[in-house]
């Protein structure tokens, strides 16, 4: 992934006012971050912690969500992010919900991990998860990440 820009970032928000992206929080080192390991780009609001945001490059530009981060029940379990397939315990993978970007009472959800690091994951440079022992290689379990962030993303577009 190419490195972005706050502003960029903010621009490409599908399912926010304006006045949302302004308000919203990016992170302040996105110079820092590891570009080359990145497929889509992800960060929780730190004053916010129900609040979660993920940017990812599509073949018409960036695409934005803002994301909402479900209660939890507070049982102690293992659980399966939809898009890497990591496990972790407890909170480790939340439910989160993003407002549709056509309609505005309507939003879709998806079971991801907490940290919204999904290719870092994959990818064995964050170990906090579990990873499936698996016969396929390192960039064909990117492409299937890839594959079903992209469905997600139809989902929250449709």
């Amino acid at each position: 992934m190419l490195p972005l820009t706050d502003r960029a970032v903010r621009a490409s928000f599908v399912n926010c006012t304006k006045g949302e992206t302004q308000r919203l929080a990016v992170p302040r080192d996105l110079a820092d971050q590891p570009w080359p390991d990145l497929d889509f780009y992800g960060w929780r609001d730190p004053s916010a912690r129900d609040r979660g945001y993920l940017v990812a490059p599509r073949d018409t530009g960036l695409v934005g969500v803002a994301l909402r981060v479900a209660a939890h029940t507070g049982h102690l379990r293992r659980g399966m992010c939809s898009l890497c397939l990591t496990t972790h315990p407890g909170d480790g993978v939340s439910l989160m919900t993003a407002r549709k970007s056509t309609r505005r009472d309507d939003s879709v959800g998806i079971y991801i991990c907490g940290d919204l690091a999904c290719p870092l994951h994959v990818r064995g440079k964050l170990t906090t998860g579990k990873r499936l022992k698996e016969s396929l290689t390192t960039d064909e379990q990117l492409a299937r990440m890839t594959s079903n962030l992209s469905a997600f993303l139809d989902r929250v577009t449709a």
